[in-house]
């Protein structure tokens, strides 16, 4: 009998045994199970998933409108993203594809994925630098902005031509120009056209202080005119060293009441910017900016001018030079005359150059 209950518990005892070796196993697994998953989930996470080919960070444009699909297609035909699978996991989970905002974003090397989905779903953008010097035209304008902004040219064009909404400003279509101060200046890259005009409102403001605006009330012209005169400047030379000494001809030229006759005013009223030989007939042309025929200045600038040119105007050179002509050496700089007599001598030797050049127009 005892034998047979020792039998019994042992056996009873056995299965318990076995029991907890099963659970035991199964915990074991369980909390494997748990690792692996924990290890997988942190390298989905925050393991780098960025990988740049060249240089430690990478520019990516995410434009309005762009839906999930739009990201991937932009980040994946850059190599940007290591493991893409993942990336798109904690997307999902992040809940980024309802979250997709446009604009300049920077892509560092070794990003996670949790880093870059959290930047992207943040909208933290960057700024870009918009540069613009050398302009002829509002046309030209616009374009050069809108390469560097994520708008059309055509919309800031419609703006630029819009006499109502430039009145908000004080400017109107044929003389927007003088708002414009070539820099480069920080923009986020979804800017839009509006948000432009209204920065470039504000850096004019900005640059006409009252130091400035003394200086051009003791000359006794009016910001438009000391904008339109320095245009003029521009186009005339790109020494830095003698813009003063044309902006004092000219300014003397306006003291006697006597027609600029200012060669760069009648490239502009051609539109033909590739004249490099200004002739006779070039002269006739019938428009407002032929300072050939139209007393005082042309109604606006014929191009943006560079802020060298405008100090040269509020600083111009106190002279008594009435003509210039550019060197016969063509080295871009002028020789300089009192005198018609004088003119015509040096006038004849620059001719001379570019006929020797087959320089006929």
């Amino acid at each position: 009998m005892t034998t047979y209950y020792h039998s019994k518990y042992a056996k009873r005892r056995k299965k318990k045994s076995r029991f907890h070796r099963i659970i035991m196993y199964l915990l074991v697994f369980l909390i494997i199970l748990a690792l692996g998953v924990a290890y997988w989930m942190y390298r989905v996470i925050f393991y780098p998933n960025v990988w740049i080919e060249e240089g430690e960070q990478s520019s990516v444009y995410i434009p309005d409108g762009a839906d999930f699909e739009d990201v991937k297609v932009i980040l994946y035909s850059q190599g940007l993203i290591i493991n893409r699978r993942n990336f798109e996991w904690l997307a999902r989970e992040k809940k980024y594809p309802e979250l997709i905002k446009a604009g300049h974003y920077i892509i560092r090397q070794g990003m996670s994925n949790n880093e870059l989905v959290n930047m992207l779903r943040a909208g933290e953008q960057e700024p870009v630098d918009v540069i613009f010097n050398n302009i002829n035209t509002k046309e030209d304008l616009a374009a050069r902005i809108s390469s560097q902004l994520e708008f059309d040219s055509l919309q800031l064009i419609n703006l630029l031509n819009d006499s109502t909404f430039l009145s908000q400003y004080d400017f109107q279509p044929e003389n927007i120009k003088v708002m414009f101060i070539p820099n480069t200046y920080e923009f986020y890259w979804t800017t839009d056209p509006k948000g432009f005009m209204d920065r470039m409102y504000i850096e004019h403001k900005a640059f006409w202080n009252d130091r400035r605006k003394a200086l051009a009330d003791s000359i006794g012209m009016s910001i438009h005119e000391i904008v339109t005169l320095a245009s003029i400047v521009e186009k005339e030379t790109n020494k830095n060293d003698e813009k003063d000494i044309i902006a004092g001809v000219y300014i003397n030229r306006l003291k006697r009441g006597w027609l600029l006759q200012a060669d760069p005013t009648l490239i502009y009223a051609w539109g033909d910017f590739g004249i490099k030989r200004v002739l006779n007939i070039h002269k006739q042309i019938d428009s407002p900016y032929n300072t050939y025929k139209n007393a005082g200045l042309p109604p606006g600038p014929i191009c943006i001018p560079s802020i060298s040119s405008i100090d040269a105007v509020l600083h111009y050179d106190r002279n008594d030079y009435l003509y210039f002509c550019a060197k016969e050496d063509l080295s871009g700089y002028h020789s300089f005359s009192k005198s018609h007599t004088q003119h015509i001598k040096n006038a004849r030797k620059y001719q001379e150059a570019l006929n020797e050049l087959k320089i006929y127009k």
